[in-house]
């Protein structure tokens, strides 16, 4: 079981997760760089690749909003400021080492709650500006989140079983002696793939897709849309972060102390999933969700079974 963190740690939160998406935006905006431009001739171009999420930060900080007619700037704002809230509360019940802001006895449970909030919030942004290309991308989130909330929602109750607990202090104190990705290893692929689409990123990026001139941020300028774009990426964060503590130990380790190790693997996760997504086909949204609830489903289900075997047999 992980111990409450100081209550200091719940007003540093929030900045932490900003500064950890900070940097994994960095590191995307290099990789980009590299496949667009070549690799960085010197250390200043890589540094000055790496900063581009920053100066477009800074810029949309200035740029004026913009307004569309009869939009209901209050449910869209509401959308807007949602998706980082949700995903910096899903991040409370995240264990660093083995201290958590939070460690509720259905922390598991709370965590996909919250998740769930982000459907509502993006889909609430699409909705405000009362523009269709902006509703196109909300539904659009609305589908692709109900296809793949199933496989992501079975993957994360799979650790859970494993651990016979909803408490994620409990589940990382069951990996102990074994991670769950060795013998959960369909569970932690699928939670991978899925919660690249929970943050609506990558090859899963349709919400908010050039074939609707931005989806759901199409009508999005200023700080509204640095909020909505900052959010995705902390999210992204959140989620990948949670497969440490799901599937990879938590902070145990040898040698090093539990938050350095969650610090690495949570890292090595992160690096995974942006160097990965170039590698991932971006297909239609109809083959993916076809993918999600005849393929993903099934085999979710199938390591559920495989894991409540070993439980009861114990």
């Amino acid at each position: 079981m992980s111990d409450s963190a100081p209550l200091w740690a719940t007003v540093v939160l929030p900045f932490v997760l900003a500064v950890a998406a900070l940097i994994t935006a960095g590191f995307d905006a290099v990789l980009s760089g590299s496949a667009e431009r070549g690799p960085a001739g010197s250390v200043r171009e890589a540094a000055l690749r790496a900063a581009a999420p920053l100066r477009e930060a800074l810029r949309l900080l200035v740029q004026q909003p913009r307004r569309t007619t009869a939009a209901d700037r209050l449910l869209g704002r509401l959308g807007v400021v949602l998706v980082p809230v949700a995903a910096v509360l899903a991040g409370a019940v995240l264990p660093w080492g083995f201290d958590a802001v939070s460690d509720p006895s259905v922390g598991v449970v709370w965590f996909n709650a919250m998740e769930a909030l982000a459907w509502a919030a993006v889909w609430l942004a699409g909705w405000g500006p009362n523009s269709a290309l902006s509703l196109i991308g909300g539904y659009r989130f609305l589908a692709q989140g109900l296809a793949y909330e199933l496989p992501h929602m079975f993957a994360i109750t799979t650790a859970a079983l494993g651990a016979e607990s909803l408490r994620v202090g409990d589940v990382v104190a069951a990996q102990n002696g074994l991670w769950f990705a060795v013998w959960m290893p369909v569970a932690f692929v699928i939670y991978l793939l899925s919660a690249l689409a929970m943050a609506f990123w990558g090859p899963f990026g349709h919400p908010l897709s050039r074939d609707a001139a931005g989806g759901a941020a199409a009508e999005l300028a200023g700080v509204d849309r640095l909020v909505l774009l900052g959010g995705r990426w902390v999210l992204l964060v959140v989620t990948a972060g949670f497969s440490v503590p799901l599937f990879l130990g938590g902070g145990h380790g040898p040698l090093l102390p539990g938050w350095a190790w969650t610090l690495l693997k949570t890292a090595a996760v992160l690096a995974l999933l942006v160097t990965g997504r170039r590698l991932l086909p971006a297909l239609r949204m109809e083959r993916y969700m076809e993918l999600a609830w005849m393929v993903l489903v099934p085999l979710t289900l199938l390591q559920a079974l495989v894991v409540a075997v070993v439980v009861l047999n114990r």
